[in-house]
């Protein structure tokens, strides 16, 4: 964490559930005749004022929940308590991906509006985006935006590929917007520039922010280094997949979308050092812990260096193989991030916190609140979440 201290130093879909005002959040449970888990198993109402529209003034003031999974227990706390909560030796991996500026207005020959979103960039000058309002596009179509001409070369569903004037990131970076989710219903400002970046961000290539990342402040790192908390870092870069909606109410039948990631042999070693002190690995964020379980998917009973791409599901019944507590925030109803959630502390037990969430009027979302989850049966030999091993 010292390190990490003196180096930062120099998602329109998916929101068919939102806009009730219940008392409380109400849980579905519901599931087919055969047993098999189905998206509406994680449905739950939320009113719209809760979805955060703004960062707070700082980083840190954000308020926390602690979930025991094992306990089916919760406890209010804020994120400026989080070094009290974990203990010396254990381990924080962090994402350090870097959000591009991935929205660009442009111009179809007609005169019309469009928007590209960028996916991802590919060799030399080209790359996948989205198009908002995609209708009479067509291969070899120019569009004209503020930064030059980007000529359509196929579709390559659900994207287009593209060919831009330079190259893909430096386009985006130097004329694109910041990559707002959809539910943040405001054009993006200069301080999301910052506060929609984390403040290790420095591989560029996601095009929505890890959002567990953004409440930590250089005070916070500082009292984590005081008290002999570790990190390590990975790269996963966030599509625009990320806001994809279930399309099939039977998880089975998707198909999530896939994310490029790398796990260094630095975090494989600060991980086995974790692990040989009995100390807890606590991924910072859901990208993390799909990128770690990734890995070790990828490299078999013991955990090694990995990269490539993942369209990992982690859905309940999935066993995981690093992680020992989890950092994040409030996710949408029915969405992929909530069922990784439900998988490692239980789908009860983090229904249940989402409702209480609700009723103390937590803030959701990316500019949200976080939850720190401890999982359902606690690794051997490791501590539980109340310290005790």
């Amino acid at each position: 964490m010292a390190e990490l201290v003196d180096a930062v130093d120099s998602k329109s879909t998916g929101l068919a559930h939102l806009g009730s005002t219940p008392s409380e959040a109400t849980i579905v449970i519901a599931t087919t005749p055969s047993g098999r888990i189905k998206r509406s198993d994680f449905d739950f109402d939320l009113p719209v004022e809760l979805i955060a529209q703004t960062p707070l003034a700082r980083r840190s003031a954000s308020r926390l929940l602690l979930l025991d999974g094992a306990r089916g227990s919760w406890q209010d706390r804020h994120i400026e308590q989080l070094p009290a909560l974990l203990a010396p030796g254990d381990l924080l991996v962090l994402n350090d991906t870097r959000v591009v500026p991935a929205r660009m207005p442009a111009r179809k020959p007609s005169g019309g509006r469009i928007e590209l979103f960028l996916e991802r960039a590919l060799d030399a000058r080209r790359a996948l985006v989205q198009l908002r309002d995609s209708k009479s596009v067509r291969p070899g179509m120019a569009l004209q935006t503020d930064g030059g001409e980007v000529r359509l070369i196929a579709r390559r569903a659900p994207f287009w590929e593209v060919e831009l004037p330079v190259e893909a990131l430096a386009f985006f970076d130097a004329h694109g917007l910041v990559p707002l989710p959809p539910y943040i219903e405001r054009a993006a400002d200069k301080l999301d520039q910052e506060r929609y970046q984390s403040l290790w961000a420095r591989v560029p290539g996601a095009v929505a922010a890890p959002t567990a990342s953004l409440h930590f402040d250089h005070e916070l790192l500082a009292a984590l280094a005081a008290r002999g908390i570790h990190s390590s870092l990975i790269t996963l870069h966030v599509g625009a997949g990320t806001f994809q909606p279930l399309r099939s109410d039977l998880l089975a039948a998707h198909v999530l979308h896939s994310e490029r990631y790398q796990v260094d042999a630095a975090t494989v070693a600060a991980i086995a050092a974790a692990r040989t002190a009995g100390r807890r690995v606590v991924a910072v964020g859901t990208t993390v812990a799909r990128a770690l379980e990734s890995a070790a998917l990828a490299s078999g009973p013991t955990l090694a260096p990995a990269h490539g791409d993942t369209a990992l599901f982690i859905v309940p019944g999935y066993r995981f193989q690093v992680i020992d507590a989890l950092l994040t925030n409030f996710h949408l109803p029915q969405s992929t991030l909530l069922m990784l959630v439900a998988a490692f502390a239980g789908r009860q037990q983090v229904l249940a916190a989402y409702a209480h969430a609700v009723r103390e009027r937590y803030r959701f979302f990316s500019y949200g609140d976080a939850m720190l989850v401890f999982p359902q049966a606690p690794r051997d030999g490791v501590a539980a979440a109340d310290g005790t091993a």
